[in-house]
């Protein structure tokens, strides 16, 4: 990637609270910023309900009007989409903004072979005949490894695995070679084999086409071997930005030193017992009254459950290409648990 290169995605102090009669507004997404460029990946890391998916779906446009509150800004090549007209939207996604869902079962239409839905994305935005559309289709099942995938194309998602459904998304996210490709948990439901190389398309679709990557998981093998910078998100907000191997060698927020020791080793004795996170996401305390991780923190201080003049805990530098939201960061970590094993150090 070249650092003279403008951002594709800009993201700047991005939230999305959901409002129900009754009862008080939830705030998913808290002020996140971020920004990927032409042939760069970047992760979006934390435990399920941090905001991470919340996330891509308001940069996509996806999220219901009613009920929903999106405020601040999503520039795709520099126009913002956040109050875009649904005209617009519609024309970006599936050409030029592409998405891999997190569940394929309800992202499949069940009443429409998989056919129809591979080959509909070709026709609205390659402008081919039919014909060309069907063979097309045939070789992006092909490509993200479904056997005899002629065949395939006339069954209902009912009929596949659940790892061929994820395969069939990933061939209709790739069928426009988009240039932002958004993949949410895009290897979830899919064995060893094949999550290697899912992962080697999307890493050729950035290399030969300058696709830019957002790639959310909780998965650390995936960071470790796919992602150029990570930022680690906690409770709607980024806590801890960084380049992929600092922050595997050094990471600064205990949270994200938790999520990092928490890897199983390969050179651990048999029957070692992992490192957990204490408690769970639903103990976090409001961004306003301190720290939210603080209740599961072993460094966690008097001042991490106080605000500093009305204001949150702030993301800050912390060295070069380093931000940090922490009051009492880890100082001297040791590498930790399995980076070397999932390719940290490459």
């Amino acid at each position: 990637m070249s650092s003279l290169q403008a951002p594709v995605l800009e993201v700047e102090d991005l939230a999305v609270r959901f409002t129900r009669r009754g009862e008080q507004p939830t705030r998913a997404v808290d002020g996140v910023s971020f920004s990927v460029a032409p042939g760069e990946t970047i992760g979006l890391v934390g435990e399920s309900g941090c905001g991470k998916s919340v996330t891509s779906l308001a940069i996509m446009g996806l999220l219901p009007r009613r009920g929903v509150e999106v405020t601040g800004s999503v520039r795709f090549d520099g126009n913002d989409l956040v109050d875009a007209p649904d005209h617009v939207l519609r024309g970006l996604r599936g050409a030029d903004m592409g998405m891999v869902f997190q569940d394929p079962l309800s992202s499949l239409n069940p009443t429409v072979p998989i056919g129809t839905q591979v080959t509909e994305v070709l026709l609205e935005h390659r402008e081919m005949s039919k014909a060309e559309a069907q063979d097309e289709a045939v070789r992006l099942l092909d490509k993200v490894g479904i056997p005899d995938p002629g065949r395939r194309l006339k069954e209902y998602p009912h009929q596949l695995s659940g790892g061929m459904r994820q395969r069939a998304l990933i061939a209709m996210a790739l069928a426009c070679s988009p240039r932002l490709l958004i993949a949410d948990e895009p290897t979830t439901a899919l064995d060893v084999t094949i999550q290697a190389q899912i992962l080697e398309l999307l890493r050729e679709l950035v290399v030969d086409a300058g696709t830019a990557l957002v790639m959310i998981t909780h998965d650390l093998g995936v960071v470790a071997g796919l992602c150029d910078r990570v930022h680690v998100m906690y409770a709607g907000k980024i806590i801890e930005t960084a380049d992929r191997r600092d922050l595997f060698a050094r990471p600064r927020q205990p949270y994200t030193g938790g999520l990092l020791a928490s890897v199983p080793r390969l050179d651990s004795a048999r029957g070692a017992p992992l490192t957990p996170i204490r408690g769970s996401a639903r103990d976090a305390i409001p961004w306003s009254e301190g720290c939210a991780f603080a209740p599961r923190c072993d460094n966690a201080q008097d001042d991490c459950l106080t605000e500093v003049s009305g204001s949150t805990v702030p993301l800050v530098p912390d060295g070069p290409g380093r931000e940090l939201r922490c009051r009492h960061p880890l100082e001297h970590p040791a590498a930790p648990s399995g980076a070397t094993a999932h390719g940290a150090a490459r």
